[in-house]
């Protein structure tokens, strides 16, 4: 099983195009499993165990031994969702793993590793549907003015949080921007989304500004106590070693300015991608642009930000209940 795992995790890494965080869910999943199978299933010991498979392996050859994918059945993917309900698993946890044994198995099929899928047999259960969180325009004031913009790691960091809430940039997308990505001039810039799929999105001015003030800011060449000068030319957004800033580091960040701000929920990159898109929808833009401006595959995924706002609500109400609204407003006065 372990070489499937990698030729499976290679392949979506290689031909797919799947984000490193999806990969790294996917590795996670999948051992999980084979974990599973090897204790409950057939019940080997330690040292029978074949050893973990991680990331890195990605780029060594591909291991041997581990259970056999031609002999898991139904019975197997049955026992291992019934312990993790016995467990407790969340939901979401539950429905992630279940969609990466999905893939695994219609990839083992397609290369005819078996020959039936077992996974046909199985049924997901729903999505508990939550609403994304999003900030008030007051709100997005308090959070933008955290960083010190005095200093200079305080300039990228108000930089990253104007791009994020006037693009609606994904992590991912923000942290793999380039400078020949940017045309400062026309104000459009262009980015890698899921998939390596690549889209032109508009640039607001107020972003413009903070992105030519850091990236032409004097600290950005000098060795400091703070932080040491630029050497990677290419990626526009810098960690103190003077290379590309990670998804890690702008998670710290985030919690960092979080904490400052005293909010009562927790503030993600993802937040402020659900609020612009809560902000563009009130303010009139219509959910297809939407969908184009974030990325989104399906227009479905965009409809959730109609549920989010009072404002459109509201709005909704009213177009949907003029006779009401109107009887109402006579008994007010």
């Amino acid at each position: 099983m372990n070489s499937w795992i990698l030729r499976f995790l290679r392949y979506y890494k290689t031909i797919k195009g799947v984000s490193f965080h999806t990969l790294r869910n996917y590795c996670m999943d999948l051992n999980g499993f084979r974990e599973f199978l090897e204790v409950e299933i057939y019940r080997l010991d330690e040292k029978q165990k074949a050893s973990k498979v991680t990331l890195d392996d990605l780029e060594k050859e591909a291991l041997v031994g581990g259970p056999d994918v031609g002999a898991i059945d139904k019975k197997m993917l049955r026992a291992y969702l019934s312990t993790m309900h016995l467990h407790e698993v969340h939901r979401n946890t539950l429905l992630r793993r279940l969609s990466a044994l999905r893939s695994f198995f219609k990839f083992l099929a397609k290369e005819k590793a078996i020959e039936s899928n077992p996974m046909e047999a199985i049924d997901s259960p729903k999505a508990s549907k939550k609403l994304p969180v999003t900030l008030t325009y007051e709100q997005v004031e308090v959070f933008m003015g955290k960083p010190d913009i005095k200093e200079y790691m305080g300039v990228r960091d108000r930089c990253i949080l104007e791009l994020f809430y006037s693009s609606g940039l994904r992590l991912s997308e923000l942290v793999g921007l380039n400078r020949e990505d940017l045309d400062l001039n026309r104000l459009w810039m262009k980015v890698k989304g899921k998939g390596k799929k690549e889209r032109l999105i508009p640039i607001t001015a107020g972003a413009a500004k903070w992105l030519k003030m850091y990236l032409k800011h004097p600290e950005r060449h000098l060795d400091t106590i703070e932080h040491r000068a630029e050497v990677d030319t290419h990626a526009i957004f810098l960690n103190k070693w003077g290379k590309r800033l990670t998804a890690r580091s702008v998670d710290r960040l985030f919690q960092y300015y979080f904490r400052l701000s005293g909010f009562a929920y927790e503030v993600t990159p993802h937040t402020l991608r659900h609020t612009i898109a809560t902000h563009w929808l009130e303010k009139g833009m219509d959910l297809k642009t939407i969908q184009v401006l974030l990325g989104h595959e399906s227009l479905s995924t965009t409809t959730i930000y109609t549920q989010v706002s009072p404002k459109v609500k509201k709005e909704a109400y009213d177009k949907a209940h003029p006779r009401a609204r109107k009887a109402l407003a006579k008994a007010v006065r």
